[in-house]
């Protein structure tokens, strides 16, 4: 331990004040955090952006069947890039995905000059950007750790992440009144292309020696045999892998509900937004702001506070919680919260209660639970971290939005349910989430302990070398 204090550098020792780094780890965790404090950056200059958008143009019913939409164009995308990934390496294929992203970004910008309506195919595509590059960063950062990194340094990744969305979401509130919402999405472009500068830089420095941990050994319901673990990329289709793993086809249900449960209050939120939106309108109290101009304001407010109080969450308590409680409690802090949050709007279906309501549970969600949920991925092999997480983070995560969309058209077309009657709609989904994230956290723990020594070596007797 001693010789371990005496080569840390200064920077390793100055993060230990955040997290366990030990010597050497500094350089690659930092690099880590830049490269998805970018992407995030990017992902919150255009998300307020779509808000303005599709509310403006569509409305929050239309937005919610929007979100279904996605699970279905997932269908086809998620299989695509378990090809591409099946065929190109890594770099090449991180290098692909972005570069093709952020000239869809520069399309958009030149399409929106034109004058044509984008609400709801600009909606369609941030959605899956969204997932489709996040989840391939996570996947490159499962592929560089062991479990034991992951779990000591994915809470100092993850404040990248944070801060990017702290730092996207403020500045681009400053810029949709002089600018417009069309030129920030060449900026956005832009920062994705800088993003791959800083994903070789880690790359090279992966390859001159920080190496990728070992391989899991195959438990249990996961059907691949240990010669194919070995292998970078299998033939295997991303669905398949899912549904051949117990443990990851409990962790696509559990996306599922979790996104079930954020996309229906986002839609409680989002009309009680748009109602306040077009009153302030015609009541003269938007200080001369189109009802989008309204909107896109507010959400780029409420996406900095969240962000601010995800990011010191992240900074301050996240890893504390995953070193002394483990990812066992950790993954049931969230349901916890949100079960609060959707009893006290239940009760006081109000902008201020909603907003709030939701700034705890989203706060909590891109901090504790986005670190907790990259780390269930890293008692895996490698074609399950880049194939079958695609398509839990895309298809199944999406398809809570499939569900959501389908209790929206229900709640409003059939029962003519208010704020306060989806919000106990919400109270029964997160009890059922509760149950599931806690088969999931029992299974991340039994993973580790059968297939990873308390070092991150894997057991020999069980293939892991």
């Amino acid at each position: 331990m001693r010789e371990n204090q005496a080569s840390a550098s200064p920077l390793d020792r100055a993060l230990r004040l955040f997290s366990d780094v030990r010597s050497g780890e500094g350089i690659t965790v930092v690099l880590l955090a830049l490269n998805v404090f970018l992407l995030l950056t990017a992902y919150y200059f255009i998300k307020p952006l779509r808000e303005a958008l599709i509310l403006d143009e569509s409305g929050a019913e239309i937005k919610s069947y929007a979100s279904a939409l996605q699970a279905i164009i997932l269908l086809g995308a998620v299989p695509a890039y378990g090809a591409l990934a099946g065929r190109l390496p890594r770099r090449q294929l991180i290098n692909r995905v972005t570069l093709f992203f952020a000239a869809c970004l520069v399309g958009f910008f030149v399409l929106g000059r034109m004058g044509l309506n984008l609400g709801v195919v600009f909606f369609l595509w941030v959605g899956i950007f969204n997932l489709m590059v996040i989840a391939q960063f996570w996947s490159f950062a499962n592929d560089l750790y062991t479990n034991d990194q992951g779990e000591r340094l994915f809470p100092l990744v993850q404040f990248g992440a944070s801060a990017g969305a702290v730092f996207g979401s403020v500045v681009v509130g400053k810029l949709i009144d002089p600018l417009g919402i069309w030129i920030p999405m060449l900026i956005a472009a832009g920062i994705l292309v800088a993003s791959l500068l800083v994903t070789g830089a880690v790359e090279r420095r992966s390859a001159a020696g920080s190496r990728p941990g070992p391989e899991p050994a195959p438990e249990d319901g996961d059907e691949e045999q240990s010669t194919g673990a070995r292998k970078r990329k299998s033939g295997t289709g991303a669905f398949a892998l899912v549904f051949k793993s117990r443990y990851l086809l409990a962790i696509a249900l559990l996306m599922l509900f979790v996104n079930w449960v954020n996309t229906t209050g986002e839609y409680i939120l989002g009309s009680v937004v748009e109602d306040t939106a077009h009153a302030a309108v015609a009541s003269g109290a938007a200080a001369g702001q189109s009802a989008g101009q309204y909107i896109g304001s507010f959400y780029s407010d409420f996406f900095a506070v969240v962000n601010v109080a995800g990011l010191l969450l992240q900074l301050f308590v996240v890893s504390r919680i995953v070193k002394y409680l483990g990812i066992q409690i950790a993954i049931l802090v969230l349901p916890i919260i949100a079960l609060g949050s959707y009893s006290l709007i239940a009760f006081m279906p109000v902008l201020g209660i909603v907003r709030w309501a939701k700034t705890a549970e989203n706060s909590t969600d891109y901090s504790l639970q986005n670190t907790v949920r990259q780390t269930l991925f890293l008692p895996m092999t490698r074609d399950q971290k880049y194939k079958a997480k695609q398509a839990i983070d895309a298809f199944f995560w999406r398809a809570g939005d499939v569900l959501s969309a389908l209790a929206v058209w229900i709640g409003t077309t059939w029962l003519a349910l208010d704020a306060s009657g989806f919000a106990k709609f919400n109270i029964i989904l997160v009890l059922i989430w509760l149950g599931v994230a806690f088969w999931v956290g029992r299974e991340y723990t039994r993973r580790v302990r059968a297939g990873f020594g308390a070092d991150g070596s894997a057991v020999e007797s069980q293939g892991g070398r």
